[in-house]
């Protein structure tokens, strides 16, 4: 009887786009189910922004590690057998960030959400940064539509929801824990800037930071109108 491989997503609080150092960079290929790992960048959510693409290319295309390509939807070149069979041989998946409503609803338009399901059950990490990470979720926190809010929409890979940039723009927390007391938006995880996670089979099983003092936390309604934040423990990368 054939055994199910892992099935695995993470959610990057930095990475290429934000970081000078790499750590995380280097965390998210070790994390692959192959040593030379194929890393497909998805800049989706930029409107395939041909800056983002040369960044993500200048720090995945020197390391030994990976085998960097990237999909544009925007002018896509793809027929739907070539999407799945290129979406399919990917290690891992890394989708950029920008907006998370926008890129859901350019993923459905060209099948790409049933493709990632397919890859996330036959083992392909998962991954990404800012409405890269809120996409895999139940729903998550968003400035999709100018203000921050709730988006109760999502892949659902990823039981409950997702709060990016916790720490670093202001009003994310409050606005957060808000929408999880409220009931807007499932209990979830909540990820700092420097800080990044990953689930195996929908259970976390590591947090990360490149930087003291970056975290991930668990946030659930906690009677009433409460809500509850619990710090989880993170290793720090290149200690």
């Amino acid at each position: 009887m054939a055994v199910e491989p892992p099935q695995r997503i993470a959610l990057l609080g930095g990475g290429f786009s934000t970081d000078d150092d790499g750590l995380l960079d280097d965390w998210v290929p070790a994390r692959a189910r192959v040593s030379r790992a194929k890393v497909c960048f998805v800049p989706t959510a930029s409107g395939d922004a041909p800056a983002y693409i040369e960044q993500f290319r200048a720090a995945f295309g020197s390391r030994p590690a990976c085998e960097p390509s990237v999909l544009q939807l925007f002018r896509r070149e793809l027929d739907d057998d070539a999407l799945r069979s290129f979406l399919l041989a990917q290690d891992v998946i890394y989708v950029g960030g920008g907006n998370t409503a926008n890129l859901l609803a350019v993923w459905r338009t060209h099948g790409v959400d049933r493709l990632l399901r397919e890859a996330y059950g036959r083992g392909a990490l998962l991954c990404g940064i800012s409405a890269g990470a809120n996409c895999w979720a139940e729903g998550s926190h968003t400035d999709s539509f100018g203000p921050l809010t709730h988006l109760p929409d999502g892949l659902e890979l990823l039981p409950g929801s997702v709060c990016p940039h916790y720490d670093s723009e202001p009003g994310r927390r409050p606005s957060y824990r808000a929408a999880v007391a409220a009931g807007r938006l499932p209990a979830g995880w909540a990820v700092e800037d420097g800080a990044a996670a990953l689930f195996t089979d929908g259970v976390l099983t590591e947090a990360v930071s490149r930087t003291r003092g970056a975290g991930v936390y668990r946030v659930e309604p906690a009677g009433g109108d409460g809500v509850g934040e619990r710090a989880l423990p993170c290793r720090l990368l290149g200690a």
